[in-house]
């Protein structure tokens, strides 16, 4: 019988490689409930033991739930112990005219999806209501603070669809004990000093400082952004996107609520500013604050000005006082996430920027998909790493297109950075051509080319129009089409006034999940 991979190191803790340690362990390792050690696969897990990770607070999408839940962590612990609070969607301000502009990209997709694209028969009364008012009950509720849930919602169950907020510390640390005490994965704290190769050009082995070899038939590059294996070792191209997508820098700040009962948002607040955006991100004891920016806009001094000015404004006390963590980071992502016998996830593979919060969301499907091929001859490494790189770029490209679709959208003018976001020159050709596309006919999914897509449709939706992009659709609507589209106006309506009564707000369903828990599915 052909030889199988048993055997994988990652390389490289924190969120990214914690959470691929476990996803793997849980698919191949588990069966309900019961470790499977004799058939399982090896998988062994080193990290440096004092190279700090970069989690600065976090933003999830709704994947996360069932990822948490198939791992095996009850959704009452995770809460608890990460100080997560409930993500519905981003809310970005001032991002079209800088005049007090906001709109929401929720969660939950528009009534009628899938059977039903109802932004055609919105058109005749964007006037009148926000598309997202218009076709979803979250954005109202979200808006006003309320949670997606009630205290008698099973674990990860839900009302409106969410993700979560987070503490990439806590998380990593909560992830690391249920990884090596439930599902069998080991710990290696050691430094590396030699990465070994075969004949052929594979991994054989990471040696370490103090002369342990460890050997894998399957290596996971979690190295964070020195893309230890992939990049480094293997030396595989790294692909620029600073020419599209400018920022490159970022200023960090944990703030403390001013009353411990202070209401925390339902959705990630994106505020545009001259040369970038701020992140706003409220966890349970705190916010986690960011400015995001273009060094070649912007100066750190001015920066941390622009920084400082928000969080007087939106209410942060003696802010003076706060000590501010600076980040750097180069846009892009390497030409292949899989060579030879290495995969990098998380940020070894790449990273654009955090608008959108896409960075766990790769990390899942990365980890799942590598997953889903073993068990995997030997053999058939080039087949599984040229399936997995063709989709793995396919992905970036959306993300970039998708990313740049915010910036080439805004009116503002109030800066070289913003008219510079417009030029042709920095936005992708695709790209070009779907906005010359949208304006005689909005969004479907047949403009998305590929499969298992990150950002649907809707979600293009719902960024153009809360843009004021104007479609000026040329079809005639079908009366029938008309009513039905109606109803599920007059329905969506009915659910936020119902649902307006019956959620709790953010603060106290938190606080009831930490006195009595969710109940257990």
């Amino acid at each position: 019988m052909e030889q199988q991979i048993k055997s994988i190191v990652i390389v490289g803790g924190g969120t990214a490689g914690w959470l691929t340690a476990a996803i793997l362990a849980a698919d191949h390792n588990v069966d309900q409930g019961q470790f499977l050690s004799p058939t399982a696969l090896n998988i062994t897990l080193v990290e440096s033991p004092d190279v700090a990770t970069i989690g600065v607070g976090e933003g999830t999408w709704p994947s996360m739930r069932h990822t948490l839940q198939h791992i095996g962590i009850s959704e009452t612990e995770f809460i608890n112990s990460c100080d997560a609070s409930f993500k519905q969607g981003s809310q970005f301000n001032n991002w079209c005219t800088n005049s007090a502009d906001t709109y929401l990209h929720p969660f939950s997709l528009p009534v009628g999806i899938p059977d039903f694209n109802i932004c055609p028969y919105w058109l005749p009364f964007l006037q009148q209501v926000s598309f997202a008012d218009a076709v979803n009950a979250q954005a109202r509720l979200s808006l006003e603070g309320l949670a997606p849930k009630q205290i008698s919602t099973a674990e990860y169950s839900f009302i409106n669809n969410y993700g979560y907020h987070l503490d990439a510390g806590k998380f990593s640390n909560l992830l690391l004990q249920h990884a090596t005490s439930k599902l069998g994965v080991q710990h290696v704290k050691a430094h590396i000093a030699q990465i070994r190769n075969t004949v052929t050009g594979n991994i054989d082995a990471i040696i370490t400082t103090d002369g342990r070899a460890l050997h894998a038939d399957l290596f996971i590059d979690c190295s964070g952004a020195a893309s230890m294996l992939l990049g480094q070792h293997l030396a595989v191209p790294f692909i620029q996107q600073k020419q599209v997508l400018f920022n490159d820098s970022a200023l960090a700040v944990q703030v403390p609520y001013p009353q411990a009962d202070a209401a925390i948002a339902s959705c990630t607040q994106s505020t545009a500013q001259p040369n970038g955006w701020v992140w706003d991100i409220g966890l349970q004891s705190r916010r986690g604050v960011g400015h995001v920016y273009s060094s070649a806009h912007c100066s750190d001094d001015q920066a941390e000005q622009q920084l400082r000015h928000y969080l007087q404004q939106s209410g942060a006390e003696n802010t003076e006082l706060l000590t501010l963590r600076k980040l750097s980071f180069n846009p892009g992502h390497y030409a292949r996430c899989w060579q030879k016998n290495c995969v990098a996830i998380g940020m070894a593979a790449g990273f654009i920027e955090p608008l959108e919060a896409s960075a766990l969301a790769l990390v899942e499907w990365s980890a799942k998909y590598v997953s889903a091929q073993l068990p995997l001859p030997n053999s058939l490494l080039s087949v599984a790493a040229e399936r997995m790189n063709q989709a793995f770029n396919q992905h970036w490209q959306q993300i970039i297109e998708f990313l740049k679709l915010h910036y080439v959208l805004s009116k503002r003018r109030d800066h070289d950075y913003w008219h510079d976001h417009r030029e042709s020159s920095s936005i992708p050709t695709r790209l070009q051509h779907l906005l010359q596309f949208w304006q005689h006919k909005v969004p479907s999914n047949q403009d998305i080319t590929h499969s298992d897509v990150l950002f649907p449709a809707a979600s293009y939706q719902y960024i153009l129009y809360g843009m004021g992009f104007e479609t000026q659709q040329s079809a005639p609507l079908k009366p029938s089409q008309q009513k039905k589209a109606q109803a599920l106006f007059e329905e969506n309506t009915k659910r936020v006034q119902q649902l307006a009564a019956a959620l709790p707000p953010n603060r106290q369903l938190l606080d009831k999940i930490r006195q009595y828990g969710l109940p257990p599915i």
